[in-house]
């Protein structure tokens, strides 16, 4: 890693789990101008593919399923701590399937299965957007199903 004031090397000076143990925490130093700084190591899944809807094979963006779920969860009790767990078990039940393209609506299942657990409200305003309901009806379906499990 170099140094972002001169770019020369720097040496780890301290290391330790972060965030429940799913990151870490570098303390970094640069052996030139003894500047310190901090990195974060965590999983990325940079050779997952994603195919959607019609067909088109896109990279994984970790981004689009946080923006989706960012809105679902607005204004709703969910704290921070909730948040990054729910994208950690995501990200972990995605990386479990072992495929380098997974199908869209299958990672739209696993986001609503995390949903269902912390946030009923939360699950209907996703689901709303990723089943794409065309009548009152079928949301009120959504319910039912919901309320019975």
């Amino acid at each position: 890693m170099q140094c972002p004031l001169c770019q020369a090397d720097t040496k780890v000076t301290n290391s330790r789990e972060t965030d429940s143990g799913r990151a870490i925490k570098r303390r970094r130093e640069c052996t030139v101008c003894g500047q310190r700084f901090s990195t974060y190591e965590q999983i990325s899944l940079i050779d997952l593919r994603v195919q959607k809807r019609g067909g088109d094979i896109q990279q994984y963006d970790k981004r689009k399923i946080v923006n989706g779920i960012k809105i679902a969860v607005q204004k709703r009790p969910i704290s921070e701590e909730q948040f990054k767990k729910m994208m950690f078990l995501i990200e972990n039940d995605i990386l479990n399937l072992k495929k380098d393209v997974i199908p869209s609506e299958q990672i739209g299942k696993i986001v609503l299965k995390r949903l269902a657990e912390i946030d009923k409200v939360a699950y209907l305003r996703f689901a709303s957007i990723y089943r794409d309901f065309r009548t009152t009806k079928a949301f009120e379906k959504e319910i039912q199903k919901l309320e019975k499990d």
